[in-house]
């Protein structure tokens, strides 16, 4: 079971830092802080292009890969006597 942990630990780490960078590379939709600093000057935000679309489902597909490895662990931590 050691080693079954510690890989969900390695693709946490990994999924985590993948995930963070994939969500700084959306688009600002306005409305928020980031209007403060400029990002409301953006131009014609509401079509969404074809790359937009994809970041968007890699990004869920990511989120996905991040949810199960903490179930994963969890299950783990909770059955492991």
């Amino acid at each position: 079971m050691d080693a079954v942990r510690i890989g969900l630990q390695v693709l946490l780490v990994i999924a985590g830092l993948f995930l963070t960078l994939l969500i700084l590379l959306h688009k600002g939709k306005g409305g928020g802080v980031s209007d403060m600093f400029g990002g409301g000057l953006s131009t014609s935000m509401s079509s969404s292009s074809v790359a937009e679309r994809n970041l968007t489902r890699i990004t869920i597909m990511m989120a996905l890969i991040w949810a199960t490895a903490v179930v994963g662990i969890g299950l783990i931590d909770r059955f492991n006597t």
